[in-house]
């Protein structure tokens, strides 16, 4: 197997403590969704005293990815290299759930999720105020990589309609891929087959380098994450290109006075996506943003930061267990529900949408937005008040 050294799995000293921290196991109080069962399934198996099996590889691609379980580990086991190893182990003995195998397929001939024609993914766009200006750039100081999920899911368009706004008022000088831009490789990877989206990685560092772009940002923290640690693997070289998550953009603009922002009365509690925060430690810049908002009050969920539960959108869930991922969901929209706040803001587009329709199946009478939603909105505040 693909493991961080000889028998990895040893360093799990079985002490339970991930299965408090474990979104899965929460839900279902079964030992093989715990990170330790999990380990101890690939300790089996590399022991051969368990075979490969269909069942076997389920218990794999029920976990998030979320990495809960690392940050609490006492004995520093790499849990998620070993899940990770588990996952490219699978595919490599064509044991891959085919519901992932189609999806990995799909953006290995399409370059998205979808399975839509890549040339419309800027659909989204259809309805601004204005054509973005960030529309057929040559060359650009920041390429915006909007993400499948943003470009091709009617609930995502908002965010990186969000998003655009925010850069054309702040006077950002940028540019949009359109269908230039190719899916960032993220679900193939968490499935074991980065080797499928190697081409789509060159492909999507060369049409940021054409722009001669400084920085590349990310609305999506999944992109974001596999830019940052998995791009340069692949490539054997550093990016030349600062990565940006657009929270970390938005807490720049802030700092040098291009972003005016004017009273938002509302309470609201952050979620941290589990990419952007533990998987990538990005945890203050969001923060500091809905700090500087006049009359918005941040309220914290009792998990949060590097504690924080995982949205249920994780590690391709959703197309292997749909019923897993809701219940997982729910319970975070619950955590949110508890603090009071109106809404739940987020810096992810998949968050966004698995909490919304969460809280839609729960009956909670709390609103997702994404913090890019919030900026635009106490902006356009600003506007009126002058």
């Amino acid at each position: 197997m693909n493991l961080p050294g000889d028998e990895a799995f040893l360093q799990c000293i079985r002490c339970g403590l991930c299965l408090a921290t474990c979104p899965s196991y929460r839900a279902t109080l079964i030992e093989t969704d715990s990170p330790r069962g999990r380990v101890a399934l690939v300790r089996a198996m590399a022991e051969q005293r368990l075979p490969r099996s269909e069942n076997y590889v389920d218990k794999f691609f029920r976990c998030l990815l979320c990495e809960a379980c690392e940050n609490i580990c006492p004995s520093g086991a790499e849990l998620a290299a070993i899940l990770q190893g588990a996952r490219e182990d699978a595919a490599r003995n064509q044991l891959l759930p085919e519901r992932l195998a189609q999806l990995d397929r799909c953006i290995a001939s399409q370059h998205n999720i979808s399975g839509e024609e890549n040339a419309g993914r800027l659909i989204w766009a259809d309805n601004l105020p204005a054509p973005p200006s960030g529309l057929d750039r040559k060359q650009a100081e920041i390429a915006y990589f909007v993400g499948c999920v943003g470009s091709f899911f009617p609930q995502s368009y908002r965010v990186p309609r969000a998003f655009v706004e925010v850069l054309e008022k702040a006077g950002a000088d940028y540019a949009l891929l359109g269908g230039l831009e190719w899916c960032c490789g993220y679900p193939q990877y968490i499935d074991g087959e980065l080797f499928l989206a190697e081409d789509a990685i060159r492909h999507n560092v060369a049409q940021v380098r054409r722009l001669q772009a400084r920085q590349a940002v990310f609305t999506c923290p999944s992109c974001y994450h596999v830019w940052k640690h998995v791009y340069p693997g692949v490539l054997g070289e550093e990016l030349d290109v600062e990565l940006l998550h657009a929270t970390e953009l938005l807490d720049r603009l802030l700092t040098e006075g291009r972003i005016r922002l004017g009273r938002l009365p509302m309470k609201v509690t952050y979620h941290d996506p589990c990419d952007l925060g533990r998987k990538s430690g990005v945890y203050d810049a969001p923060r500091r943003v809905l700090d500087k908002i006049p009359g918005l009050t941040l309220v914290e969920m009792a998990e949060n930061r590097e504690n924080a539960h995982c949205c249920g959108g994780g590690g391709n869930l959703e197309s292997h267990n749909a019923d897993l991922a809701r219940e997982i969901a729910q319970r975070r929209v619950q955590q949110a529900a508890d603090t009071g706040a109106q809404a739940i803001v987020s810096a992810c587009q998949q968050c966004e949408r698995t909490l919304s329709s969460a809280a839609r199946a729960s009956r909670i009478r709390i609103r997702v937005m994404d913090i890019n939603e919030i900026v635009l909105r106490a902006m356009e505040s600003a506007d009126q008040e002058k």
